[in-house]
Protein backbone atom coordinates (compact mmCIF):
# COMPACT_ATOMS: atom_id res chain seq x y z
CA UNK A 1 0.00 0.00 0.00
CA UNK A 2 1.35 3.47 -1.01
CA UNK A 3 1.33 6.33 1.15
CA UNK A 4 -1.72 8.82 1.07
CA UNK A 5 -2.10 12.19 -0.65
CA UNK A 6 -3.77 13.31 3.29
CA UNK A 7 -0.14 11.76 4.78
CA UNK A 8 2.29 13.88 2.67
CA UNK A 9 -0.44 17.20 3.14
CA UNK A 10 -0.16 16.20 7.03
CA UNK A 11 3.75 16.54 6.46
CA UNK A 12 3.36 19.49 4.64
CA UNK A 13 1.53 21.04 7.31
CA UNK A 14 3.87 19.88 10.05
CA UNK A 15 7.15 21.06 8.38
CA UNK A 16 5.45 24.75 7.86
CA UNK A 17 4.31 24.49 11.10
CA UNK A 18 7.47 24.19 12.48
CA UNK A 19 8.69 26.91 10.37
CA UNK A 20 6.11 29.29 12.03
CA UNK A 21 7.25 28.02 15.42
CA UNK A 22 10.10 29.87 14.91
CA UNK A 23 8.53 32.62 14.38
CA UNK A 24 5.88 32.23 17.45
CA UNK A 25 8.83 31.36 19.84
CA UNK A 26 7.72 28.05 20.32
CA UNK A 27 10.95 27.05 22.79
CA UNK A 28 9.81 29.46 25.09
CA UNK A 29 7.02 26.58 25.97
CA UNK A 30 9.26 23.27 26.29
CA UNK A 31 9.99 23.07 29.52
CA UNK A 32 13.78 23.12 29.94
CA UNK A 33 14.34 25.13 26.63
CA UNK A 34 12.06 28.14 28.45
CA UNK A 35 14.59 28.43 30.87
CA UNK A 36 17.10 29.70 28.32
CA UNK A 37 17.40 33.08 27.00
CA UNK A 38 15.85 33.33 23.23
CA UNK A 39 18.87 33.47 21.44
CA UNK A 40 19.96 29.85 22.80
CA UNK A 41 16.25 28.95 22.82
CA UNK A 42 16.35 29.43 19.09
CA UNK A 43 19.62 27.99 18.25
CA UNK A 44 18.71 24.60 20.33
CA UNK A 45 15.30 24.61 18.73
CA UNK A 46 16.67 24.99 15.22
CA UNK A 47 19.47 22.58 15.75
CA UNK A 48 17.23 19.75 17.17
CA UNK A 49 14.95 19.77 14.15
CA UNK A 50 18.27 18.65 11.90
CA UNK A 51 17.48 14.87 13.27
CA UNK A 52 14.01 15.26 13.11
CA UNK A 53 13.75 16.76 9.32
CA UNK A 54 16.48 13.73 8.28
CA UNK A 55 14.36 11.25 10.03
CA UNK A 56 11.38 12.28 8.35
CA UNK A 57 13.46 12.25 4.84
CA UNK A 58 15.21 8.97 5.56
CA UNK A 59 11.37 7.28 6.45
CA UNK A 60 10.37 8.69 3.01
CA UNK A 61 12.84 6.88 0.94
CA UNK A 62 13.32 3.89 3.30
CA UNK A 63 10.65 1.43 1.27
CA UNK A 64 10.24 -1.11 3.71
CA UNK A 65 9.27 0.95 6.33
CA UNK A 66 6.92 3.74 4.89
CA UNK A 67 3.58 2.03 6.03
CA UNK A 68 5.00 1.62 9.73
CA UNK A 69 6.05 5.53 9.72
CA UNK A 70 3.24 6.62 8.03
CA UNK A 71 0.95 5.35 10.65
CA UNK A 72 3.29 6.31 13.47
CA UNK A 73 3.95 9.85 11.98
CA UNK A 74 -0.23 10.09 11.64
CA UNK A 75 -0.21 9.31 15.06
CA UNK A 76 2.40 11.53 16.40
CA UNK A 77 0.46 14.35 14.15
CA UNK A 78 -3.20 13.74 16.28
CA UNK A 79 -0.42 13.90 19.47
CA UNK A 80 1.06 16.96 18.05
CA UNK A 81 -2.23 18.60 17.68
CA UNK A 82 -3.62 17.65 21.28
CA UNK A 83 -0.69 19.22 23.00
CA UNK A 84 -1.27 22.06 21.12
CA UNK A 85 -4.51 22.00 22.74
CA UNK A 86 -3.35 21.57 26.23
CA UNK A 87 -1.04 24.54 25.93
CA UNK A 88 -3.33 26.73 24.33
CA UNK A 89 -3.56 28.71 27.38
CA UNK A 90 0.41 28.58 28.08
CA UNK A 91 1.69 32.22 29.14
CA UNK A 92 4.09 32.06 26.23
CA UNK A 93 1.93 30.68 23.84
CA UNK A 94 2.34 32.93 20.70
CA UNK A 95 0.26 30.51 18.24
CA UNK A 96 -2.70 32.70 18.02
CA UNK A 97 -3.12 33.68 14.31
CA UNK A 98 -5.92 31.45 11.77
CA UNK A 99 -2.16 30.99 10.23
CA UNK A 100 -0.72 29.40 12.74
CA UNK A 101 -3.98 27.02 13.62
CA UNK A 102 -4.53 26.19 10.15
CA UNK A 103 -1.40 24.66 10.02
CA UNK A 104 -1.50 22.83 13.39
CA UNK A 105 -4.93 21.76 12.83
CA UNK A 106 -4.49 20.62 8.96
CA UNK A 107 -1.52 18.61 10.16
CA UNK A 108 -3.81 16.50 12.90
CA UNK A 109 -6.78 16.50 10.89
CA UNK A 110 -4.49 14.94 8.11
CA UNK A 111 -3.07 12.54 10.11
CA UNK A 112 -6.37 11.58 11.69
CA UNK A 113 -8.23 11.52 8.30
CA UNK A 114 -5.19 9.62 6.98
CA UNK A 115 -5.34 7.00 10.10
CA UNK A 116 -9.21 6.36 9.73
CA UNK A 117 -9.39 6.31 5.52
Amino acid sequence: MSASFLFFLGITFFVLHEMDAVRCKEWRIFPGLSQLNDLWGKRIFLLAHIPIGCFIVWQLIAYESLQNFRMGFDVFLVIHLVAHLVYLKHAENQFKDWISWTLILGAGICGLFDLIF
